[in-house]
C-alpha cells in the first residue's frame, strides 16, 4: 500500500509548520525583550517628577498559581494630580499596603517607574 498525495503533503508540511511555530515563539520572545528594554530606556530618559496628588484607586493583578506554579501579584495605584490628570503606577506590595484610597501626598516617579510617596494626609 502506497502513500496518497494527502499523506505526502502532510509529511512535507510538518517541518514547515514546526519552523513557523518556532519562529513565532522566538519572535514573541524578542518582542518582549525589546519592549522591556525600550520601556526601561524611556524611564531612564524621563525626568524625576514630584507632584502633589491624591490616591484615587488601588488594584492588584494576580497571575499563575495553578498546579505546581506559584502565584505572582502585581500592585497598582492610580494617582490624580491637581490638574485632574491620572496616572497608574506599579509599586512594591509593601508600599501598596501603606496607601489608602483618598490619601494626599507627593508621589515621586520617573516615566512609568514609581519611586516613592510622601503622605501628607487624607481627603475630607
Amino acid at each position: 500500500m502506497g502513500f496518497s498525495p494527502v499523506d505526502d503533503f502532510m509529511f512535507s508540511a510538518m517541518p514547515i509548520f514546526g519552523f513557523i511555530v518556532f519562529a513565532l515563539v522566538i519572535g514573541i520572545f524578542i518582542f518582549v525583550i525589546v519592549k522591556g528594554i525600550s520601556q526601561w530606556s524611556s524611564n531612564n530618559n524621563s525626568p524625576r517628577l514630584t507632584v502633589p496628588a491624591q490616591v484615587k484607586t488601588k488594584r492588584t493583578n494576580t497571575s499563575g498559581g495553578s498546579g505546581d506554579s506559584s502565584a505572582h501579584t502585581s500592585y497598582y495605584v492610580t494617582f490624580q494630580v491637581e490638574s485632574g490628570d491620572r496616572m497608574e503606577l506599579q509599586m512594591p506590595g509593601k508600599e501598596y499596603g501603606m496607601l489608602a484610597e483618598g490619601d494626599l501626598g507627593i508621589p515621586t516617579f520617573q516615566g512609568t517607574r514609581y519611586l516613592g510617596f510622601e503622605r501628607k494626609g487624607t481627603a475630607d
